[in-house]
């Protein structure tokens, strides 16, 4: 319109000052200090995001801010990441019934609910088998999670969910924490954790098994946070073609990403790997 008219003309038809436009026209041109810094901003914020492989809501992305030194309110963060289409995991459907207590297999007590707090690794494992859809069917996954550091200890994939899954789990835990003895083992009831072969198991490594009360998911619930954590934030987002794509991405989510980067709100912030170098 200003093509086709004078701008004073313009100014006295809208009833706007010509200072006043031109002041206007000047802040929109050269943008001010405070749109500056979110600008730059915005451009942490994106590469934060992008490290979280897209998962990371605003809570966290200004927990990470802040571990590089960058206060921030969370109110601002939320609203650039608003602006630029930034948007965290979102909760989704969740999940099949993967436990089998109909058995005549001796079931442990519920150690776990008199146990006092896990204060240093290695006292307190907690262990359970999910799902994961593909093109060529279910696989399965075993893991056990150390419960002071929330930190993925041993995990196992198989195409059956059988003993030899939860043994395999277990197994690689072994191996790579050596734990000492009497160390509490909590898991469900079901059939895989109750079988001879894996109490066998248990009693060789010096391990106190210990088991959920029937029907009750919240006698694990720190083990079924890591499962929401990992369905969220990798499974419901791919469509995973074999087997094989989904043991790969599996993998990298536990070994690359969850243990030694994500941060973990029961942390302080801190990612399971940090918080034990951090703590002992």
């Amino acid at each position: 319109m200003k093509t086709e008219h004078a701008i004073l003309t313009l100014c006295q038809l809208l009833e706007v000052s010509p200072s006043g436009f031109y002041a206007w026209q000047q802040r929109r041109d050269c943008p001010g200090p405070r749109a500056v810094a979110d600008q730059k901003l915005a451009g942490q914020i994106t590469t934060i995001f992008a490290g979280s492989r897209q998962t990371y809501g605003s809570p966290r992305v200004q927990q990470a801010l802040g571990q590089q030194g960058c206060r921030h309110g969370r109110k601002r963060i939320a609203r650039l990441m608003q602006a630029a289409g930034l948007c965290g995991r979102q909760k989704q459907r969740y999940r099949v019934q993967t436990t089998d207590s109909k058995h005549d297999h001796p079931i442990a007590p519920n150690r776990l609910a008199e146990a006092p707090k896990a204060t240093a690794p290695n006292q307190i494992w907690v262990a359970d088998i999910t799902y994961i859809e593909t093109q060529e069917g279910w696989l399965y996954l075993a893991a056990i999670l150390d419960l002071y550091s929330r930190k993925i200890v041993g995990w196992a994939m198989s195409e059956r969910i059988d003993t030899a899954l939860v043994a395999a789990a277990l197994s690689m835990a072994l191996l790579h924490r050596q734990p000492p003895a009497k160390l509490l083992f909590h898991s469900d009831r079901g059939v895989q954790y109750a079988s001879g072969d894996f109490r066998h198991a248990l009693q060789a490594a010096k391990l106190v098994p210990s088991m959920s009360r029937k029907g009750n998911c919240y006698d694990n619930a720190t083990m079924e946070s890591f499962w929401s954590t990992l369905k969220l934030e990798l499974v419901y987002r791919t469509r995973f073609d074999s087997r094989t794509q989904a043991r790969t991405q599996i993998f990298d989510f536990i070994e690359c990403f969850y243990n030694p980067m994500r941060l973990h709100s029961a942390l302080n912030f801190l990612s399971p790997v940090d918080f034990e170098a951090k703590n002992n």
